[in-house]
């Protein structure tokens, strides 16, 4: 009690303006990505400040300090699930989801135990990145899959258990959202598949929650709690001051739970539609610090059982796949970008992994266009003949990379869906300039840079040297060698000198400042109005380059198997929890703000300060079998035909909800009418 009174008494001293006892007004919730380093002092009223999505970003490296005595304790997760895995019978091949699973402790020691067929699912980039990275390192077959558990991307029939555990119920700000999870539970259960569902004892909470409580968790961390009940006695409201001895207030955080008694779950899931519910007693938790357990103090636990009708299963093979067309670069005609101007046998290598791997998708059937010179006229006879396109035409139009917009362009006019960016997204990601200046408006960090434009004999250096020059427009690292970093006036010169001469470009050059930290790229597939993955980070591994050669992935290394650069390897990224935090929501609000689609991946490189900064964003990034999409989606599991499906059906489900948006406008305006 008295260090909480000492905070509260600096607060009153610092007259805090975002304190609603002097202002008047509830203080907003921090942006995403910004550490809330003060404390809003005393409050009448904890529910006016909770966030109404606050499990978007409670649930970090913080969170399992403050919980650690229940779910980093190996002891408390095994016993769990010894009791969970008897009342359900699981066998060891049951397909099980454990959803809302966090770091994934329960799924983890079901896997150690033999059960091959378990997923995770959870929102928390941070805990499900802490997740994959336990299953690489102890070998273990299991996959983690971020999204939204309203939202869940399975087919229905997919699973024969089904877990949400560590009272992970209830987060919603509405009743009816925790009933359309509920429902989405029902629908990817399989007939006579089984729930178990443990939650906070919701009487239990009512009578004995602790309004004020503080304690330490380790030698210089502690905690002060607030809690109290809403204003409809339906959910229970909580604060968390956490302090460091020694840095002061790291956070003070605002959440809410809703309370469900044994009555209330049971008549809620007897209303969704599940039978036989039985509730297996109560769970005490026993902490090792034995202190403050807040939600976790008591819990009830229930199973039930799915009774339904398999899904229809459409008979007619025809009807049950969806068609699709590839477009591709056309083989018969020259390409600036690759070496001697021509596809070779690795390219001719990397096509057919590319339809082995179509191939093996059961939802879909594929035909492929090519040839560049029919590309206009059989565009305009695909309309009502096929479900979209899958455009990976990179290459651009006449293989020309100007024109890559021009593909999604001519699809656009002829009114095909396809998978991918629009033409307007491709030409602000194809000016490397405009993208950071959208970034740079965003508050996200990018490198100091200036421009050299086409003729310019002489121009000011307004930061210090080493430099790299880059084409301002272009891909595949065209133009970037390891010439590109300069690091004086006279190095600086003859690179442009050599780019307009050696390379025939005659656009603006980027001169950017060279950055010497990890070297990363974070790769998104989804749309944001569905679900989407953030792939593990990749890193690039330079340790076999000579010491001489500056860091860089560069045209050499994609393009030239001969050079020292070719042994540059791509690792999973070893960063800090809130690096990796600040990428991934930097990178989903750009990926909106700039219009990408179904998948994209975004290059950036740590300053000497460990400070991430934007280098590019790239949609429609390279598909290839062994390319940076690819082999980050390889760190958790995903295989090469797991990728592409994944693509199509972000795609699938984009292109589905913006027909029932379109349907929707067109009966508002016959209605108008």
């Amino acid at each position: 009690m008295g260090i909480c009174f000492l905070l509260r008494t600096w607060t009153r001293e610092k007259k805090d303006v975002n304190n609603p006892s002097q202002t008047g007004k509830p203080n907003p919730a921090p942006k995403a990505g910004k550490r809330q380093n003060h404390f809003l002092g005393p409050l009448e009223n904890l529910e006016a400040y909770v966030p109404p999505d606050w499990w978007r970003r409670i649930f970090n490296s913080l969170y399992l300090k403050t919980d650690s005595d229940v779910v980093e304790d190996p002891t408390i997760t095994r016993s769990e699930v010894d009791w969970f895995s008897q009342l359900l019978n699981l066998s060891l091949d049951e397909k099980i989801l454990d959803l809302c699973c966090g770091q994934g402790r329960h799924s983890l020691e079901l896997a150690r135990r033999g059960f091959t067929e378990v997923e995770g699912f959870d929102r928390s980039h941070f805990l499900i990145q802490k997740a994959r990275s336990i299953s690489r390192k102890e070998g273990l077959p299991i996959r983690f899959r971020e999204g939204d558990a309203r939202k869940l991307p399975y087919r229905a029939d997919s699973f024969q258990a089904l877990l949400i555990l560590g009272n992970s119920f209830g987060y919603f700000e509405t009743p009816e959202e925790d009933v359309n999870v509920l429902k989405d539970v029902f629908r990817v259960l399989r007939p006579q598949g089984k729930l178990l569902i443990d939650i906070s004892d919701g009487d239990f909470l009512r009578k004995n929650f602790q309004a004020r409580t503080w304690e330490w968790i380790d030698a210089k961390h502690f905690v002060c709690r607030e809690r109290a009940l809403s204003a409809d006695g339906k959910r229970l409201i909580s604060r968390e001051v956490i302090t460091h001895s020694e840095k002061g207030v790291l956070a003070d955080q605002f959440y809410a739970e809703r309370l469900y008694g044994k009555m209330e779950i049971q008549e809620l899931l007897r209303s969704i539609g599940f039978s036989d519910i039985v509730v297996h007693g109560k769970l005490e938790t026993p902490s090792q610090r034995n202190q403050d357990l807040g939600m976790m103090a008591q819990r009830l636990i229930l199973t039930a059982t799915v009774r339904k009708d398999w899904s229809p299963v459409k008979t007619r093979a025809k009807v049950d796949k969806k068609t699709v067309a590839v477009y591709m670069g056309d083989p018969k005609r020259l390409d600036p970008l690759k070496p001697d101007s021509v596809f070779d046998e690795d390219d001719i290598y990397t096509i057919d992994r590319l339809k082995e791997a179509l191939y093996d998708l059961k939802g879909y059937q594929f035909t492929y266009l090519d040839d560049h010179a029919l590309m206009i006229q059989g565009t305009s006879k695909l309309k009502g003949k096929i479900d979209f396109v899958l455009n990976l035409c990179d290459e651009g139009f006449d293989n020309n990379p100007f024109k890559e917009l021009h593909v999604p362009a001519l699809l656009e006019i002829a009114d095909i869906p396809f998978t991918g960016a629009g033409p307007q997204c491709l030409a602000y990601c194809y000016d490397k300039s405009l993208v950071r200046g959208v970034a740079k408006e965003m508050d996200i960090p990018v490198p100091e840079a200036f421009f050299v434009n086409p003729g310019a004999k002489t121009f000011e250096t307004p930061f210090p040297f080493p430099m790299i020059l880059k084409p301002n427009f272009g891909d595949s690292s065209f133009g970037i060698t390891q010439n590109s970093v300069v690091h004086n006036i006279e190095q600086l010169l003859n690179e442009v000198i050599q780019l307009h001469k050696k390379f025939g470009y005659d656009k603006p050059i980027l001169v950017e400042q060279y950055l010497t930290g990890n070297d990363v790229t974070l790769g998104i597939i989804g749309n944001p109005d569905g679900n989407t993955t953030i792939l593990p980070i990749c890193e690039e591994d330079y340790s076999d380059l000579p010491a001489d050669l500056p860091r860089i992935c560069g045209y050499e290394a994609k393009w030239d198997p001969q050079s020292p650069y070719a042994r540059i390897k791509s690792i999973p990224a070893k960063l800090p929890p809130n690096t990796e935090k600040l990428m991934a929501e930097a990178s989903l609000r750009l990926f909106e703000r700039l219009g990408c689609r179904d998948y994209a991946r975004f290059d950036w490189r740590l300053d000497a300060e460990g400070t991430p900064r934007l280098l590019e964003v790239n949609p429609n990034p390279g598909w290839c079998w062994d390319g940076h999409l690819a082999k980050m989606a390889a760190f958790t599991g995903i295989t090469y035909s797991g990728m592409l499906e994944m693509i199509l059906n972000a795609a699938d489900h984009r292109i589905g909800l913006e027909n029932r948006k379109s349907l929707k406008l067109e009966g508002a305006a016959v209605a108008a009418e």
